[in-house]
């Protein structure tokens, strides 16, 4: 068997969806699959762990990596900024590992103009009660930038249309399946497989 290069998918959600948390159990439970770690100008929360769920630098570490070009994608959120390693998700794709990236809409547009192929995942929340629950409940963030995630939330699903497939994580195992099912029938393309069984293909069109 050959391997073809990997597939990239973006996901992406309004805060407080629980998007992290899914990607985390689909990466822990499927081989083959890897998430991008984001670069972010924003400070650490408590729980976090530089190099595991972002690498945290400073603004102007930040602007001097967009001068030399080092990142695939990069957008301001909420005052910080975030952007996508260019030189790591390449060499994950080539080593034919799929990559997830978690970024917002507008780091959506700038991939799609750069890998067209790319497989676009948008979560919802159930409710907008249940958003506005999750995001005081999981006590990160101060109320004022609550009410700011609260409000980008229209702005936010008015680019739902963008994406190939949509996913409400209101029951959590039942999304993680989903997003497999996504990932799986990725890997079963045609243009997947074609290059995966090269040889088995090879070895049957010489049947006589």
């Amino acid at each position: 068997m050959s391997h073809s290069p990997g597939n990239l998918f973006v996901i992406a959600a309004p805060s407080g969806t629980g998007k992290t948390t899914l990607v985390k159990a689909l990466v822990d439970s499927m081989p083959g699959v890897t998430v991008s770690i984001s670069h972010t100008t924003r400070l650490k929360r408590p729980q976090e762990q530089d190099g595991v769920n972002y690498y945290f630098i400073a603004n102007d570490q930040f602007h001097e990596m967009i001068a030399h070009q080092d990142f695939l994608e990069y957008a301001t959120v909420f005052n910080h900024l975030y952007g996508t390693s260019r030189t790591w998700v390449q060499q994950t794709l080539e080593k034919g590992l799929d990559v997830i990236l978690e970024i917002d809409w507008q780091g959506c547009q700038q991939i799609k103009k750069l890998f067209p192929q790319c497989i676009s995942i948008f979560i919802l929340p159930p409710s907008l009660d249940d958003l506005s629950e999750r995001l005081q409940l999981r006590n990160q963030d101060h109320p004022n930038i609550i009410k700011q995630r609260l409000a980008d939330v229209k702005e936010t699903i008015s680019h739902i249309k963008e994406y190939e497939y949509v996913i409400v994580n209101a029951v959590f195992n039942q999304a993680v399946v989903e997003l497999k099912t996504i990932i799986d029938a990725t890997r079963l393309l045609q243009k997947k497989q074609v290059i995966k069984y090269e040889t088995l293909l090879s070895d049957l069109i010489k049947i006589e």
